[in-house]
């Protein structure tokens, strides 16, 4: 009897073109490569098997291909401004999930990634697929950075008259009298960076069940604890991701690497 097929480890990424925030920033340079290349760089160092991209977009297909990635085509109607990246995510699922079954095999995790979020290892996805391994009641394990100076005790929201007000009422904090100023008050705040989601794929079968905002993380996710980790949807902060990479060890690409991006550009 033939030995069963392992079930597989898989990547996808999303992107498309038509960022308001900034124009073409899925592909704009990053220490000359494109800003899409960093996660899937990461995947295929990790103990992924195959890196997806799900788009619409001819550039962000050249780029996946260039680095080695498998497209997906994604339909019209998951392209659209309105379009939620949660089934977006669940349709490119169906078509990793579908296209190991015709080879027997099933898929293990999944690991959800950005275009426009450079700043994941692969370490970190790992990390976060031994974790789940180990423990069978979580659902996700997610990269998350602690950003206290972001607390929603110090959001606000303009009134109709022109005004500031507490954007969640200070009483959800408990008794307002003991609150302050300091940021570091109300304890460490850890927001979903968008570095990278490990994921069962019950969590795409059943997104209804999830948390809001991000539905695809489910209801039970362990962090991945880092720093500085965020999605690009500004030129502003195109300085700090290129400081992250530094930092995490990446140098200026190569000429023949800086020609290629030029290429698919």
């Amino acid at each position: 009897m033939a030995a069963k097929k392992q079930d597989a480890i898989c990547a996808l990424m999303l992107g498309r073109d038509g960022s308001r925030g900034l124009p073409g920033k899925n592909t704009v340079l990053v220490l000359g490569r494109p800003l899409m290349a960093y996660p899937i760089l990461a995947a295929k160092g990790s103990q992924v098997e195959r890196v997806y991209v799900s788009t619409d977009s001819p550039g962000i297909k050249a780029v996946a291909a260039a680095y080695g990635a498998r497209v997906i085509d994604r339909p019209a109607e998951l392209c659209t401004p309105q379009a939620l990246g949660e089934d977006a995510f669940a349709h490119g699922y169906r078509v990793i999930r579908d296209e190991l079954a015709r080879e027997g095999r099933g898929l293990e995790l999944l690991v959800l990634l950005f275009c426009n979020a450079a700043t994941v290892t692969a370490r970190l996805i790992d990390e976060g697929i031994a974790a789940l391994r180990a423990d069978p009641s979580l659902d996700s394990a997610v990269t998350v950075s602690r950003y206290n100076m972001w607390s929603p005790l110090r959001a606000r929201r303009q009134t109709p008259e022109g005004t500031l007000e507490p954007f969640v009422p200070f009483e959800t904090f408990g008794d307002p009298k003991t609150l302050n100023c300091d940021r570091d008050s109300q304890g460490d705040v850890w927001f979903a960076d968008m570095g990278a989601s490990i994921v069962r794929p019950r969590c795409l079968e059943r997104l209804s069940d999830g948390l809001l905002p991000q539905r695809w993380m489910g209801r039970r996710i362990h962090p991945l604890k880092q720093w500085g980790g965020c999605d690009v949807d500004y030129e502003w902060q195109l300085p700090g991701v290129e400081f992250w990479l530094r930092r995490n060890g990446f140098s200026e690409a190569s000429p023949q690497e800086r020609e290629a991006a030029g290429r698919t550009g």
